[in-house]
């Protein structure tokens, strides 16, 4: 339970280790939906292929959307896009990382599922089974049978309890022989996405490191200050909320004590900390134009603080020192008494 519950805190610690573990998460559920997928070829000419395709093709697009869905981040992005210039102009270079991050572990489920698949086999060969040279592999000179005739006959070859064209080609030659094609491409393409994978890891440093800190520092400080506003503002809500409850039931009280009905008076000690938490933000009107100013003009990315005092003034009055301080010297002497 205690590396469990490490794990849960690592991918607690920050927003991208979060959406890793989501990730990894998301591509083991498609291997284990591919391993309890019911896979039922039709057996038809005309709808092989397509069924084939749609079941290598379908799957990975939807868990890519669904990658995308489950990303915290789009939400923000679209919100970094869509909102006006205002006080702070939109860096497209943070636009530009967020949405390739995002993308990057949004790929990770339907490559696996891709991979899987070509590597089990069952759908190029569902797919192209027409597609099987028999001149090569089977008895091209087999008579009484048309082209459509052949065609009929190779799109059986998934479903080995119906397949009746052993004197064509072999049901075992043909399943094997694509199998072989599936498995190749998906070795390839395992290849390819790890290749690719090494590359933009291993050569991204080498062209754009400052640039990539600088779009990595500025997303994670606009996930940092969503996170705070929602936390203000929610603390706001119940510093609001607890005042009007407040001063709902004083003034139920007043009535009360008015209609001679006396009962016992006790102030909310937290009364005075739940009005200073408003920041004089008092009414629904004033809230809503703060959250309007806040959409439309985000304060600019510019902090200056305060001059500090010294003895004589403000630091920042008259003339600089143009002679660093000299760090004092100290000299302990000792003596000893022969």
């Amino acid at each position: 339970m205690d590396k469990f519950r490490m794990i849960f805190q690592f991918f607690q610690s920050n927003q991208e280790s979060f959406m890793n573990g989501i990730c990894g998460i998301m591509a083991l559920a498609s291997t284990q939906m591919y391993s309890a997928f019911d896979f039922n070829c039709p057996c038809l000419p005309h709808y092989n292929l397509a069924y084939g395709l749609g079941i290598l093709l379908v799957p990975p697009f939807i868990l890519f959307l669904l990658g995308f869905v489950l990303n915290n981040n789009i939400s923000m992005l679209a919100e970094e896009w869509r909102r006006p210039q205002g006080q702070r102009g939109k860096d497209p270079a943070v636009l530009r990382y967020m949405f390739c991050s995002m993308a990057q572990r949004a790929m990770i489920a339907p490559t696996v599922w891709v991979s899987v698949t070509l590597l089990d086999g069952k759908c190029i060969t569902c797919a192209f089974c027409t597609s099987v040279p028999v001149e090569t592999l089977g008895n091209a000179s087999h008579p009484h049978l048309s082209q459509g005739e052949i065609q009929r006959v190779l799109a059986r070859i998934p479903c080995k309890e119906i397949y009746d064209g052993q004197q064509l080609i072999a049901n075992e030659v043909a399943v094997r022989y694509l199998r072989c094609i599936s498995q190749a491409l998906g070795w390839c393409f395992v290849l390819l996405m790890t290749t690719l994978a090494f590359l933009v890891r291993f050569l991204r440093p080498c062209f754009s490191q400052a640039a990539f800190l600088k779009s990595r520092y500025w997303s994670h400080y606009i996930d940092i200050e969503r996170k705070l506003f929602d936390e203000t503002c929610a603390e706001h809500a119940r510093s609001f909320a607890k005042v009007c409850i407040q001063q709902f039931f004083e003034g139920m009280s007043t009535d009360l004590v008015a209609a001679r009905c006396h009962l016992p008076v006790k102030a909310a000690a937290d009364a005075g900390e739940a009005a200073e938490k408003l920041l004089g933000i008092t009414d629904q009107g004033t809230m809503n134009m703060a959250l309007k100013s806040w959409h439309r003009c985000k304060p600019p990315l510019d902090l200056h603080p305060p001059a500090l005092p010294t003895g004589n003034g403000w630091a920042g009055e008259g003339q600089p020192s143009t002679h660093p301080s000299v760090p004092r010297r100290e000299t302990a002497a000792y003596y000893s008494w022969v």
